[in-house]
């Protein structure tokens, strides 16, 4: 845990150490595109949209491109986005002669292919404690250090009861039972990441098109252990944002996305070479409900390419 230790104070800052007038002056000719994943999000999408657009585009122009990617919504998510300002694109419209996957990581991907921006800033559509320092704080390193290639948030993360009552580090349930015992276990140079699946983090272009999205919620996990192997510990940083609110899942749900994240570090793990098996493991996870009814549910994960590979496999051909 050393490596962790000197690591963590020089690439560890808060979003008030990267004010927005400060940021314009680094910002020079570097292009930013906010990317928002967003399935039935009619109710926070706009909101969110909207204080970015009001501060970071027409207030301070550190924004150059506001996107949400709507993944199969059913609801207004769409319409509430484009009202409020954002260029939506529908996920299965993107790459559209593309085979169709389903999930995050498939909206995050389309949503790296449909931006246009040299830094690219993921952001959770069902926040409900946003403000504009979480794009500032993000992009701020990315600006200010050249050396520096991909930077997660961190935050309290209170978990949200049905009475309305917040309990102080009560969320992350997923994170602190899954992710961080297989980080410890298997990449402990990651382990000073305080919120390893959390949705918010940015990066430059160059570098997430040359790692894999995992099409799932094994996303995350993936892509800080892929990004570790491409570019270093020492190009990672991440910065402290507050208070993170939003809208909690189901224990069947967090269920099946803890399946999912254990199947993408094993996948990592074989690919490493860390890891031999006779045969893949099961995909299929048997869950109880409180009424005793048991379904049989699919957990499985699929890939996308880095999109470097398959830009240049559309330029050859």
């Amino acid at each position: 845990m050393s490596r962790v230790q000197e690591w963590y104070g020089p690439h560890s800052s808060t979003a008030a150490e990267w004010p927005v007038d400060a940021l314009m002056l680094a910002k020079g000719t570097t292009t930013v595109s906010v990317v928002l994943p967003a399935r039935d999000e009619e109710s926070t999408v706009g909101d969110i949209v909207t204080v970015i657009r009001r501060d970071l585009v027409e207030r301070t122009p550190l924004v150059d491109e506001i996107l949400v990617v709507d993944s199969n919504s059913t609801d207004a998510t769409a319409e509430r986005a484009r009202e409020a300002g954002a260029r939506v694109v529908a996920q299965n419209e993107v790459l559209a002669n593309l085979p169709e996957l389903t999930g995050k990581g498939e909206a995050l991907w389309k949503g790296l292919a449909a931006s246009r921006g040299d830094i690219v800033v993921f952001v959770d559509a069902d926040l409900r404690s946003f403000g504009a320092h979480y794009i500032s704080g993000l992009v701020g390193p990315l600006l200010v250090d050249a050396d520096t290639h991909f930077v997660k948030a961190t935050y309290e993360r209170p978990y949200i009861g049905a009475d309305g009552v917040a309990q102080q580090g009560g969320g992350g349930r997923v994170t602190e039972l899954v992710a961080r015992p297989l980080i410890n276990l298997f990449w402990p140079e990651l382990a000073g990441f305080a919120q390893p699946l959390g949705g918010e983090y940015a990066a430059r272009r160059a570098v997430l098109e040359q790692v894999p999205f995992v099409t799932e919620y094994g996303v995350e996990f993936g892509l800080l252990v892929d990004l570790l192997q491409l570019v270093g510990l020492d190009a990672m940083a991440q910065v402290d944002l507050g208070r993170r609110t939003h809208s909690h899942q189901s224990m069947a749900a967090l269920g099946r996305m803890a399946g999912q994240i254990m199947l993408t570090a094993w996948s990592r793990l074989e690919r490493q070479g860390r890891v031999m098996a006779s045969e893949p493991p099961a995909h299929m996870m048997l869950q109880f409900g409180l009424d005793g009814d048991a379904d049989l549910v699919d957990v499985a994960v699929a890939e996308r390419p880095p999109l470097a590979s398959l830009v240049l496999k559309e330029d050859v051909a």
